[in-house]
């Protein structure tokens, strides 16, 4: 399959009422487990990748080892890819485009890219936010890759009052909006766990809409029934398996 068909295969599995499940991976090995255990697309997740190298969250880790991991998990596994792009690893636009194109061609096919300017706390302008996914679209354009850029906003995870995210849900989908006719493929909306506001978003919106399972967040049954399109695990699968690991590994020292 090529890289082509694989963004298109990608873009496809994106239905409401059959939400595609994405248990996120943080390198080569972690991928080729997911692969084994039925995921029909691998999903890298920034958080996860970067503690499993010894960085912190928020682009610290070097793009070119994202690059390196990223073409390693695109030769080991046959499926769709898609990557935490983060914010780009650059504030402008041309330098989002190059830096977008050096993940597509190291195996690609779907980027997330957020809009919180990356250590701030703070978002881009719709408007700054529009040309920077633009550039993208250009970049993913000029390698003839239909990418599917998830653009994700952090409104929610900004906020930590969840009594206020109702407030949020209009300025949600006018950033979604926005992203759509800038040439984003899907509405990525991490932090945000409230029913109703997640089904007013799905109903609002012809994009696919994704969910990260975190905390109380509704189950895969209720997710579905929202209109969701996509779910992720965000860096669950990571802490998971570490937690694991030191489980076992404690096991086997006591008494060493």
């Amino acid at each position: 399959m090529t890289q082509a068909d694989k963004a298109s295969q990608l873009a496809a599995l994106h239905v409401k009422g059959r939400p595609l499940v994405l248990y996120n991976v943080w390198d080569a090995g972690s991928a080729r487990s997911a692969a084994k255990a039925g995921s029909k697309a691998i999903a890298t997740g920034s958080w996860s990748m970067a503690a499993a190298h010894g960085f912190d969250d928020g682009e610290a880790i070097p793009l070119d080892l994202i690059e390196t991991i990223v073409g390693r998990i695109a030769s080991v596994v046959a499926l769709p890819l898609t990557v935490d792009f983060e914010g780009g690893y650059a504030q402008d636009p041309d330098g989002v485009a190059k830096n977008a194109a050096r993940i597509i061609a190291a195996g690609a096919v779907g980027l997330n890219f957020e809009d919180q300017i990356v250590g701030t706390g703070a978002l881009y302008a719709i408007a700054d936010q529009v040309q920077r996914i633009k550039a993208i679209r250009s970049a993913a354009d000029d390698l003839g890759i239909a990418v599917f850029i998830n653009a994700r906003t952090d409104l929610f995870l900004l906020e930590a009052d969840k009594a206020r995210h109702a407030s949020l849900v209009d300025v949600a989908i006018e950033r979604a909006q926005a992203y759509q006719q800038a040439g984003c493929s899907g509405f990525f909306i991490p932090g945000l766990l409230d029913e109703s506001g997640i089904a007013t978003i799905c109903d609002a919106l012809t994009l696919p809409v994704n969910v990260m399972v975190m905390g109380d967040a509704p189950d895969r049954e209720a997710l579905t029934g929202l209109g969701v399109s996509r779910i992720s695990y965000g860096p669950g699968p990571y802490l998971a398996a570490q937690a694991r690991f030191v489980e076992q590994c404690a096991a086997s020292l006591a008494g060493a």
